[in-house]
């Protein structure tokens, strides 16, 4: 790989890890937010789930758009986008201030992942197209697991703070995008008549009647059963266990840890060993166990232990039911794991909302929740997924 592309490669990285620092920042320190401006479990799970809703809605759009008019501009645009909500969601001093900061964050910051994805498809070559590809899986990965660290740190000092710092660091990738980077996408090539492409219902809904819809369907129940977890553990931490935002931080930096560690050095050797249906339902079994065993611990150290066991049940699980459905639909791949993505995508806009509304009644009602969806997935698999 020439220098050139390297380069574009490490803007591409610095970007990534800005803007998924960005989301990581706010999960600790949401929380906080919530009780300082009055709000409830209903309304924060809502918080969460409505970023997700207009990622899932506006990611495929944007990858449309810079088919049009070529990858740089729409990536730029996310990355301003990006700024402007991590400003705005510092200065908010009202509920309808956050809402507004995570509606344009999901709008307009979903088109940096879509688009820098696409960017390394235009200008690697086929044989180098998969350590590109890596590249931004690790820059990701990296900005998941120091995000939620660096909120709870910062935020112990001021819950602003890390916003405005993120803001700051989101313009430098933005100036670095518009002086160093390049367009990937000639005019020649662009797809100036093409529809633009949305979240297609009516493909999901048939989607789950085809011979691999039961694992379709089972990545919703997985990602709705983890948010079950995500959404609520911070406000959990910060009323039941009188934790602080350093503690949430941390504890939520062990999450990312724990499923980075868990994608790198352990699904290669497990399905190799045992195979993908095997590992789906001791890992949902796990899952099941897991939540109930969150919901009694009550040490730091046994919170933070529960924590990285459950996350990893959770990793495993996830991507070996990924891995499976490429196995075997008779889809294309490209629009098997495009479904993928969506379902587990309407997980993450269900869970919170119902995490929410069910914490307002009982704060372990979502722990209790989780372990049943998990324990109905294992049910599942034991007579849909065959050995």
């Amino acid at each position: 790989m020439d220098t050139s592309n390297r380069k574009n490669i490490a803007i591409l990285a610095f970007t990534l890890i800005v803007v998924m620092l960005g989301y990581g920042l706010i999960i600790p320190l949401l929380p906080f937010y919530i009780e300082k401006l009055g709000a409830s479990g209903s309304e924060m799970g809502v918080l969460v789930s409505i970023a997700a809703l207009l990622e899932l809605l506006f990611g495929p759009i944007w990858g449309s758009v810079s088919d049009r008019v070529g990858r740089k501009p729409i990536l730029l645009l996310g990355v301003f986008g990006y700024a402007l909500s991590s400003l705005l969601f510092g200065l908010s001093t009202e509920v309808w201030m956050l809402f507004a900061s995570r509606a344009l964050s999901g709008v307009l910051s979903s088109a940096v992942s879509t688009t820098a994805l696409a960017y390394i498809s235009d200008c690697t070559p086929a044989e180098e197209r998969g350590w590109g590809m890596g590249m931004l899986g690790a820059a990701m990965g990296l900005g998941i697991i120091l995000g939620p660290a660096a909120g709870g740190w910062l935020g112990a000092a001021s819950l602003s703070l890390p916003f405005f710092i993120a803001a700051g660091m989101s313009l430098l990738a933005l100036a670095l995008g518009a002086l160093l980077l390049p367009e990937s996408l000639p005019p020649e090539t662009r797809r100036h008549e093409e529809k633009l492409k949305t979240v297609q219902v009516t493909l999901l809904w048939h989607s789950l009647f085809g011979p691999v819809g039961v694992l379709f369907f089972m990545l919703f129940l997985v990602s709705f059963g983890l948010t079950n977890f995500e959404s609520v553990f911070g406000l959990y931490a910060a009323q039941e266990l009188d934790y602080g935002p350093e503690r949430v931080g941390t504890i939520l930096a062990v999450v990312g840890l724990a499923s980075t560690l868990g994608k790198a050095l352990l699904i290669g050797p497990l399905t190799r060993r045992w195979g993908e249906a095997p590992i789906i339902k001791v890992s949902l079994a796990a899952s099941a166990l897991a939540f109930l065993v969150l919901l009694s611990a009550k040490t730091y150290p046994g919170i933070l232990t529960a924590t990285g066991v459950f996350i990893l049940s959770k990793t495993l699980l996830r991507t070996v039911i990924i891995s499976l459905t490429s196995k075997h639909t008779e889809l294309g791949q490209g629009s098997a794991m495009g479904l993928c993505n969506s379902f587990m995508n309407l997980g993450r806009v269900v869970g919170p909302i119902w995490a929410g509304f069910i914490f307002d009644v009982n704060p372990s009602y979502p722990y209790l929740s989780g372990a049943m969806i998990m324990f109905i997935g294992f049910l599942m698999s034991l007579v849909k997924i065959p050995d």
